[in-house]
């Protein structure tokens, strides 16, 4: 069981965080910590993880509650001075549990904030609203909720449960991946699996098995994750997305990964999990 399929270990207080003098209780509290993020992605950083401060000064618009970690008040400071610090992607393997979970919140809020400073129903300002869930305009009072863009990935096997493995053009030399694509309006989950694979490699699936899920805050997806069997091998690459595609045996791909000639995406994404879980024999269940 990985941290997503558990529950979170950020309780993001959907109860208590319009109370502003509860969430002004927290900012005092002395265990609070704050994690500051810049405009440009980058995170607060430590040699060995996340920088956590404690909270100094008073709070404004700039500092979103993320939740509680245990009894502990996690706050995101917004457009902070980090040059030289890491963005999310480079450090996210070395995080654990809840520091992933926050760091991948801390991201996804401060994107948002950054994005969604004028209302799309009338185009005045807006301000933060339920300590940073949120955002009311100003004008016509209406409310804004951070974005989530769904999209499916897809692990595909044939009768001889090889796994087709693919890369995008812009990837590093040598990395593949398991196929994915954003789901699109009126379509389900499934029918963007079958859609997205038939685009990208050509082929025919039987019907998808759900995998599991994942945030992904790049800027804002949820990976859905599916298994699915192909009715047939013979692959039809759409160049412009796929640069190359192969099947590979289990061993195939150990040999392939120890002579160097790929590499398998970043250990805390939802793609390596389903790689692994092929891998171990274990991604039919």
């Amino acid at each position: 069981m990985t941290i997503w399929e558990s529950p979170s270990q950020l309780d993001r207080v959907e109860d208590r965080r319009g109370d502003d003098a509860w969430v002004a209780g927290l900012w005092a509290s002395p265990q609070a910590r704050v994690l500051a993020v810049s405009e440009d992605g980058r995170l607060a950083w430590a040699d060995d993880g996340l920088d956590l401060r404690p909270v100094s000064g008073a709070r404004d618009e700039r500092h979103l509650l993320a939740g509680l970690v245990g009894s502990v008040p996690v706050f995101v400071e917004t457009g902070a001075e980090l040059p030289g610090a890491p963005v999310l992607r480079t450090v996210m393997d070395g995080l654990d549990g809840a520091d992933l979970q926050v760091a991948f919140t801390a991201a996804a809020l401060a994107d948002w904030h950054r994005r969604a400073g004028f209302c799309g129903e009338c185009g005045a300002t807006t301000v933060t609203t339920r300590a940073g869930a949120g955002r009311l305009c100003v004008s016509c009072a209406v409310e804004h909720y951070p974005r989530v863009d769904p999209a499916v990935i897809v692990a595909v096997t044939d009768a001889d449960d090889r796994l087709l493995l693919g890369r995008q053009p812009v990837w590093a030399k040598g990395r593949v991946s398991v196929f994915a694509g954003f789901v699109e309006a009126g379509e389900s989950l499934e029918q963007a699996v079958h859609r997205e694979v038939f685009e990208e490699v050509g082929l025919r699936l039987g019907p998808p098995r759900y995998f599991g899920s994942q945030p992904w805050p790049f800027p804002r997806s949820m990976m859905l994750g599916f298994a699915a069997d192909a009715t047939d091998t013979t692959l039809t690459l759409d160049e412009t997305e796929i640069e190359a595609a192969r099947w590979f045996t289990r061993d195939e791909l150990d040999a392939a990964l120890e002579a160097g000639e790929v590499s398998l995406p970043m250990g805390t994404s939802i793609a390596h999990r389903m790689i692994t879980a092929w891998r171990r024999r274990d991604l039919r269940r």
